[in-house]
């Protein structure tokens, strides 16, 4: 199969699964609530990243769309949107890190009027290297844990220059996308590295937000005995109560086979840790940045580097010690497999078309802030995921909407 029809084909596969962007779809293509506006995305570059871009378009936008990650673009993908579809795409599998930067600047050369961002780059670079197009920007959205924990801290220093939207923490995203997209997409990428058998195996996973949740269940589900790592005491209890052990890094990664971070902070496993890890442990992230791994400590510090699969490398250690590392440490999900089902991006990247569409449409009464995704366009998703599965639900009576707002009675 040539690498071009293999990239349309997998657009197509994705577009008739995606019945949530289906029904959005049918109305952006009438009303055109985009027209006129210039979008700059930096997303995974991936056969659901693409439907999605075709929606933005379809519903009028101008719009350039770079890889927010060096690892995750599908090249067969690209191909085909820049061919077949005559978009603007900047990404490739395997970016240089001068790539990397060249490819969201070349995005942002666009001018744009509205920022989708993953993790945070693209924000951060009008914020700093590109202020010229910051008079242009009336806002933009972020869709990962990483890129909202630098905008709420942006908000709180009060140098964000426009509002953004934090699609991450949506009920219809965290709840789905987080635990059962990042939960079976890592389970896939890590599966797919490695070839390596998951049951009666021990198994870290570092962090126990949504992303973790789901790993850990999936982990679990597949017969491996899990430890939870945590730094907030409340996620530790939930992690505990869930049937998780729950242990500190050092002393657990003595004796697991496998390693799985989840948290958006750096520096989740430490060089000290891997020196009294148990011997050929495997090493993943699923985490936005690769630096929740020590990977650069280990490139610098590693007697002897070695490419021993496809997409994994072993690092011999000062000590004598051995581990693995998959992809580089970047995102496990979709540097070694395909990311989160198809099911699944249709209700993410639903809310952020219609976030999009809401900031055309109200940008003139926002501030520069960082704001929830209104309860309306969470509800609006929803529904029309609802009507797909075939599922209906019951209505409160008008006499019930009055007993709920009744103090006064006990009964």
């Amino acid at each position: 199969m040539e690498e071009l029809n293999k990239g349309y084909l997998r657009l197509n596969w994705a577009r008739e699964r995606m019945d949530v962007i289906a029904q959005i779809r049918k109305r952006f293509i009438e009303e055109k609530p985009l027209k006129g506006i210039k979008i700059a995305m930096a997303l995974h570059v991936e056969a659901k990243t693409g439907v999605f871009a075709i929606l933005l378009k379809e519903g009028g936008a101008d719009l350039r769309m770079a890889s927010c990650n060096p690892l995750s673009s599908d090249d067969s993908v690209v191909e085909s949107l820049k061919s077949d579809f005559g978009m603007e795409v900047f990404a490739r599998k395997g970016e240089t890190e001068k790539e990397y930067y060249e490819y969201l600047n070349k995005a942002l050369d666009i001018g744009p009027n509205i920022i989708i961002d993953d993790g945070g780059d693209l924000t951060k670079i009008v914020h700093t290297e590109r202020t010229d197009l910051l008079p242009n920007i009336i806002g933009g959205n972020e869709e990962t844990t990483t890129g909202v924990v630098r905008l709420f801290a942006m908000e709180k220093q009060g140098v964000l220059k426009f509002p953004m939207f934090d699609v991450n923490d949506a009920q219809m995203k965290h709840l789905f996308d987080n635990r059962y997209g990042t939960g079976q997409s890592t389970l896939d990428g890590f599966m797919n590295a490695t070839n390596v058998l998951i049951a009666g195996k021990r198994v870290i996973v570092a962090g126990y937000g949504w992303c973790g949740r789901g790993i850990a269940m999936r982990m679990k589900g597949m017969g491996a005995l899990v430890t939870v790592t945590e730094i907030d005491p409340v996620k530790a209890v939930e992690a505990a109560m869930d049937g998780f052990e729950v242990k500190r890094m050092n002393s657990a990664i003595r004796d697991a086979d496998y390693v799985i971070t989840a948290t958006g902070m750096k520096d989740v496993v430490a060089y000290d840790d891997l020196l009294v890890a148990k011997k050929n442990v495997i090493l993943a992230n699923s985490g936005h940045f690769n630096n929740e791994l020590p990977v650069s400590v280990l490139e610098n510090r590693s007697l002897e580097r070695k490419m021993v699969r496809e997409n994994v490398v072993k690092y011999r250690l000062e000590n004598g010690n051995e581990v693995n590392v998959i992809a580089d440490g970047r995102l496990v999900n979709l540097a070694a497999g395909q990311g989160h089902p198809v099911e699944i991006m249709d209700m993410s990247f639903a809310l952020q078309a219609l976030v999009a569409e809401y900031l055309a449409k109200n940008h003139r009464k926002l501030e520069r802030k960082v704001y929830p995704v209104p309860r309306e366009i969470d509800d609006e998703v929803a529904r029309i995921k609802l009507s797909a599965l075939g599922i209906g639900i019951d209505r409160l009576t008008e006499e019930q909407i009055r007993y709920a707002d009744e103090w006064k009675e006990g009964t």
